[in-house]
Formats: C-alpha cells, sequence, structure tokens
C-alpha cells in the first residue's frame, strides 16, 4: 500500500510542476493533461479497487473497522468530486495558477487521507486474507 501511495503521490506532484510551468493544457498530447489524466486515473482505479473488493474483505474479517473504512470511503467521495473538479477546470482551459491550485487541494486532501488509511490499515493488511490479486485490490501501481 505505502508503495502505491508514494507513486500516486509522485504522479500529482508530476502534474502539479507541469502546471507550475504554465504548461498549456489544450492539446491532448500536453504533458500536463497527459500526467493530470493519468494521475486521475491512477487514483479512481485505485480507490474503485479498495471499494469492491479491499473494504468488504476488511470489515468482513475486522468488524472493528467499520467506521474507518466509512470515513474512508467519504475520502473517495471527496477525492472524486475534487479530480471532477479539475477535469472542468482543464476542459475550459483555465490558468496554469487555478490549475495548480485545484491540483494542491486534491494533493491537500489525498496526502492527508493517505496518512490515515496507512495509520490506520497497514498492520491488519499484513494478516488480511484476500481473494483477489493485488494489482486488482490496489490497482496497476501495485505491480
Amino acid at each position: 500500500m505505502r508503495l502505491v501511495h508514494q507513486r500516486l503521490r509522485q504522479a500529482v506532484e508530476l502534474a502539479r510542476a507541469d502546471a507550475a510551468a504554465g504548461a498549456p493544457a489544450s492539446t491532448p498530447s500536453s504533458d500536463l493533461l497527459l500526467h493530470c489524466w493519468g494521475s486521475c486515473l491512477a487514483l479512481s482505479g485505485h480507490h474503485g479497487g479498495e471499494d469492491r473488493l479491499l473494504f468488504p474483505a476488511l470489515t468482513g474479517q475486522h468488524p472493528e473497522l467499520v467506521e474507518v473504512v466509512g470515513r474512508l470511503r467519504q475520502d473517495h467521495d471527496m477525492i472524486e468530486s475534487l479530480i471532477t473538479a479539475f477535469r472542468e477546470a482543464v476542459e475550459r482551459r483555465e490558468p496554469p495558477a487555478s490549475l495548480d491550485r485545484h491540483l494542491e487541494g486534491l494533493a491537500a486532501v489525498v496526502e492527508s487521507h493517505f496518512g490515515y488509511e496507512e495509520r490506520q490499515l497497514l498492520a491488519v493488511l499484513e494478516s488480511l486474507d484476500l481473494e483477489a490479486p493485488v494489482e486488482e485490490v490496489l490497482g496497476p501501481l501495485a505491480g
């Protein structure tokens, strides 16, 4: 999980660096667009796998984590809202400073979420019995 989180953090920081440098997002081949969309897709995929596979296994084997999982699901919803707002800002071709503000907010929420998730779940994950491959549970960055 830490490795996946680190890779996702790096992807968001690459996107922020592109936005800060004033990279245009007006063409499908722009670095900003590629990094941002890639970051957003990876983040959404990671959270989707957790919601579908990891969290049901966690609460099934560790019912004491129901509240923790509830908070993490709320975070996922908030992060998806931030991703949607960012995508809309890119589509409107907002200036780089505006895009960076979107990414800064997303990065802050993601960092808080990852920190909480790691503090609450890492020890439990070591003994969790999962039936799905780790790449399916945590996303392709787990491989």
